[in-house]
């Protein structure tokens, strides 16, 4: 089993070498590798570019996403900022409604109070 790994290995080698020799070949051949390194460069080039107009594009995509999403955040904000200030207001309205309903209660129960203790300090008299 270990022979096999090893031939494996071996003859992983030898190709990588024989790929490396090939390229390296083509780059320094006297007028071939001069314009092949052309169109390499040339290529790489292109490469370049293509990745910069990519970047752009997925730039503006993004900026344009997050501009959107701004906005309905901003829109949800506002909305729920009014419902959350409506709902604050209704409740203070309906504790203050009731405090007065029940202060009016209580000063005419205690305006009563006074009247039956004063009618019954008067017959006491």
């Amino acid at each position: 089993m270990s022979r096999k790994n090893n031939s494996a290995g071996i003859l992983a080698g030898l190709l990588a070498g024989a790929a490396v020799g090939v390229v390296m070949g083509l780059l320094y051949a006297p007028e071939e590798g001069k314009e092949t390194r052309k169109k390499i460069k040339k290529k790489a080039e292109d490469i370049k570019d293509q990745a910069n107009e990519q970047y752009h594009k997925t730039s503006e995509k993004v900026k344009e996403q997050y501009g959107n999403v701004s906005d309905q955040v901003k829109d949800k904000y506002n909305t729920i900022s009014s419902q959350v200030k409506d709902t604050a207001n209704n409740i203070a309205s309906s504790v203050k409604e009731g405090y007065d309903k029940y202060k009016d209660q209580m000063v005419s129960k205690a305006t009563d109070v006074v009247k039956d203790v004063e009618t019954e300090l008067d017959g006491m008299k």
